[in-house]
């Protein structure tokens, strides 16, 4: 019983860590452990304990902001329509976006370049699943792909923090607004 509790607590612990460090970064690319542990109300053992490095901590808001971002385009076709499934998972990348840029901001630019390039195939995939439904409805171009919409909201990346709060949700609608099929 108390090995439970245990667990528990330390799964408990990992995760606000990760809420935390995630909140951070989605305002500042500067993460010191210190802050992450004060404001996960965790000691410094417990942080470096479930992440040695601020690297492996960076590495997995990112893998985690991916996995739920990946997992979201079968959910939401299943609760909408291809094109309002479309959308609303671009607006979920434009928060994605935000903390993307504060990881691969903190990281060495040779570790943040590896760490998107190795997470690009789902993310793809995950946009074809969207743009298949779409397609197959009749709704979306069938002349687009996914490494077309990945192209697109590249240009998200070229926004700064302040900008980006501005023009992200135009500039997703503009890009939904090309997709669709016409006629």
């Amino acid at each position: 019983m108390a090995e439970r509790r245990t667990r528990a607590d330390a799964l408990s612990n990992r995760t606000r860590i990760l809420h935390v460090a995630r909140e951070l970064l989605s305002s500042t690319s500067d993460l010191p452990m210190n802050a992450v542990a004060k404001a996960a109300g965790v000691g410094q053992g417990t942080l470096y304990r479930n992440f040695p490095t601020r690297e492996a901590l960076l590495t997995e808001v990112y893998r985690a902001d991916v996995d739920r971002l990946v997992a979201s385009a079968a959910s939401l076709l299943e609760q909408h329509e291809p094109v309002a499934a479309l959308r609303r998972w671009l607006d979920e990348v434009a928060d994605y976006a935000r903390v993307k840029r504060g990881v691969l901001a903190a990281l060495e630019p040779r570790s943040g370049h590896a760490l998107a390039a190795s997470h690009s195939g789902p993310i793809g995939e995950a946009v074809d699943l969207l743009l298949d439904a779409g397609k197959r409805e009749g709704s979306i171009r069938v002349d687009v792909d996914a490494h077309d919409v990945l192209i697109l909201l590249g240009s998200l990346s070229r926004l700064d923090g302040t900008e980006a709060a501005g023009r992200a949700r135009r500039i997703l609608g503009l890009i939904v607004d090309g997709l669709r099929a016409r006629g």
